[in-house]
């Protein structure tokens, strides 16, 4: 409100208003003095100040000897009347960004009032000993809080701004201030139109139209022939350079070395809540192995639900066994175990193979989320856990750095893309995600440019509800730069 009222006060009478507005809502000046004399005078007054009319209890006790007498009591009631102005409140109760928003105001209207006189005059004092009080009941120890450095330094800006009226800091405040509002207001619609427009399903009149009796149902996939014939027609049947990482290839693990007795991999089937381990295990010797069982043990918030059972495997021979593991969180988790077995006609202990661990990825239950500015500051405070990772690595564009970390962490991006354009030395962008299990992850990422190397350096902070959720997505981010650095 107050950041409105100082940008949209352009008359005189409406600036005089709203100068008359902020002194009734902050009170008598100086402030420290005034709260000073007020408690003073508070403590001189005496004892009637503030306090109701005295109310007597008798009651009747009996005495060592054994006789009556009658005791009373004289009981006073304190009331506290707080009855200090709205904005004195909060400067009291330490908000000093409060204070901070009511000096952009003050150094705006001041600039913007041209009218030569006693009037400007009257109100640029009045507008610096307002700033001037605020700074000084921050360094007192009156507020509950005492103010930042980054408010102290702004407030001292204001006044500075005010009395020199500098051509370029005046036409910042009072123009450059509302065109960049404009455009923040004109870059979030267009926004909300994109987001509009992608929902929308559009039919052109000559589109196509797709029958069920043309799709081939052979290997249970449903293939529409037509439309997959035109798409080869139209863009080839060259694979992309992308399409490798994401075949089923890509969610196979070796678990044995080929040297080993019995060689197993395993393919991860992720489902949302489920874990499906489709494990193969191959018999490299020409015994037969019996009691072959595959055991297996979890570490962090994942539960072991089937475990196979024993199998008998001939010599050279083969098998696939299943295990379903169940997930509670987003935390990084980890399954090992190894495979026992016993050889046929062969007495002792029972051989075993240890088993390389699988670290399960959390990028399979982290998706992209959006949130107001509002909601993510207030996530921000709420949030304990805090991870910080330090920028490491061989990009030197910026840009580009953010989408790379966009891509391996599947969070979305909150700041506009206006606000991420523009030649300058650094960059500064809120990320947001959220879990399948309804968990929330914020990140801030501040990166600066060196301006003779052109290298990154910074810090990308990661805040969530529980300590897993920013170790995972931390380990996640040092992991990513040092594939990019092998690289």
């Amino acid at each position: 409100g107050l950041w409105i009222l100082g940008e949209y006060c352009v008359t005189e009478q409406q600036i005089m208003a709203f100068m008359e507005m902020v002194n009734e809502s902050i009170g008598p000046l100086p402030i420290v003095d005034t709260e000073i004399r007020e408690s003073t005078q508070d403590g001189v007054e005496g004892e009637d100040v503030g306090k109701t009319p005295a109310a007597t209890t008798t009651s009747s006790r009996v005495t060592a000897d054994g006789t009556y007498a009658t005791q009373s009591a004289l009981a006073t009631t304190t009331t506290t009347s707080d009855d200090k102005p709205p904005l004195r409140k909060f400067l009291l109760a330490g908000d000093f960004f409060i204070g901070a928003a009511l000096a952009t105001s003050l150094t705006k209207i001041a600039l913007r009032l041209e009218s030569p006189g006693v009037a400007r005059n009257r109100l640029v004092a009045q507008c610096m000993l307002v700033l001037a009080s605020i700074i000084h009941l921050g360094k007192s120890s009156l507020p509950k809080k005492p103010i930042s450095d980054d408010d102290v330094d702004w407030l001292s800006l204001c006044i500075r701004v005010i009395n020199d009226r500098s051509p370029l800091l005046v036409q910042i405040f009072t123009r450059a201030c509302r065109s960049s509002l404009q455009d923040m207001i004109g870059s979030i619609s267009r926004e909300e139109l994109t987001e509009t427009e992608k929902t929308l399903v559009r039919t052109d009149v000559d589109a196509l139209i797709n029958f069920s009796h043309l799709v081939n149902m052979n290997d249970n996939k449903a293939v529409d022939e037509l439309e997959l014939s035109l798409l080869q027609a139209t863009e080839g049947t060259k694979k992309r350079e992308s399409d490798v990482t994401t075949t089923a290839l890509s969610k196979v693990y070796q678990l044995t070395g080929f040297s080993d007795p019995v060689y197993a991999e395993a393919y991860i089937n992720v489902n949302q809540y489920d874990i499906v381990l489709d494990v193969l295990v191959v018999n490299q010797t020409p015994d037969t192995l019996q009691n072959l069982t595959l055991e297996l043990a979890t570490l962090g918030d994942l539960k072991l639900v089937d475990k196979p059972s024993p199998i008998t495997l001939a010599g050279n021979d083969f098998c696939n066994t299943k295990a379903q593991v169940k997930v509670a969180s987003t935390e990084t988790g980890i399954i090992f175990g190894n495979i026992v077995y016993d050889i046929t006609g062969v007495s002792g202990d029972r051989s075993c193979v240890v088993l390389n661990d699988i670290h399960i990825d959390i990028m399979d239950y982290i998706v992209p989320g959006h949130c107001s500015d509002q909601e993510f500051r207030k996530m921000w405070a709420e949030f304990e856990w805090e991870n910080k990772v330090a920028i490491q690595t061989n990009v030197t564009d910026m840009t580009a750095y953010l989408s790379h970390l966009l891509k391996c962490t599947n969070m979305a991006c909150l700041t506009p893309t206006q606000a991420l354009s523009g030649d300058c030395g650094f960059l500064a962008a809120n990320l947001y995600a959220k879990s399948v299990f309804g968990e929330d992850a914020l990140a801030n990422v501040s990166v600066e440019q060196d301006a003779i190397t052109g290298c990154l350096s910074g810090h990308i902070r990661i805040r969530a509800k529980s300590q897993g959720m920013a170790l995972s997505l931390g380990d996640k981010i040092t992991m990513s730069q040092k594939k990019e650095q092998g690289a």
